[in-house]
């Protein structure tokens, strides 16, 4: 397993959250849609980040998302490192839109230059050892922090994060039970991780 093809949120009106994704955020070909009533409670142990290339491409992408339902969760703000907000959509799930410049070079664009996908794990070196045993390489680790794989031209990334330190990047509370609402489709075999997060081959993943 070397690539992610999407990633699949499961939600509870499937016709509102395919308008909103397709609409708000441009995001329809990085996410797949199925509906579900799983029960969820609280922080799902993921996030989503959308990176774009300047702050009034941020501006747009989470005006467009307020506009179509999403609520703050941190508003836009310029930090040292760059620019950026924290919204959750109207199915729930996490978005982070952001850029690492400071400056315009020009008029928003609305063009998307990645999408990560932040998984929350209790233990980062098993979840690392797991996921290096799944095939996966990693592209940089900042010890029991944070630790990126190397996916290639794979339209979604995958990211671990501390649960804890995610949901306060994300502005929220780490605690939550329940299903995460989350699959992610690989090009592999299926398989679950030791957090919960379950992967599915993408030809067998139902789209919009």
């Amino acid at each position: 397993m070397t690539s992610i093809a999407s990633v699949t949120l499961e939600v509870a009106d499937l016709t509102a959250a395919d308008r909103f994704y397709a609409e708000a955020l441009g995001v329809d070909t990085q996410i797949r849609l199925r509906a579900s009533e799983a029960p969820t409670t609280g922080f799902r142990g993921f996030t989503l980040s959308v990176t774009v290339s300047q702050p009034a491409d941020v501006n747009a992408l989470v005006d467009a998302a307020l506009d179509a339902g999403a609520s703050v969760l941190k508003p836009v703000t310029k930090s040292f490192w760059g620019h950026g907000g924290v919204v959750r959509a109207p199915d729930g799930a996490i978005w982070k839109v952001a850029t690492s410049a400071k400056k315009d070079t020009g008029p928003a664009t609305g063009k998307i230059d990645s999408v990560v996908l932040l998984l929350g794990v209790a233990d980062m070196a098993a979840s690392k050892r797991f996921y290096l045993e799944q095939g996966l390489t990693v592209a940089k680790s900042f010890g029991r922090k944070y630790v990126e794989f190397d996916t290639g031209s794979s339209p979604v990334k995958l990211a671990l994060y501390g649960r804890r330190a995610l949901a306060k990047d994300a502005g929220v509370s780490p605690d939550g039970t329940g299903s995460h609402r989350l699959v992610i489709n690989g090009d592999g075999t299926p398989f679950t991780d030791p957090d919960g997060f379950a992967w599915e081959p993408a030809a067998k993943t139902a789209s919009l």
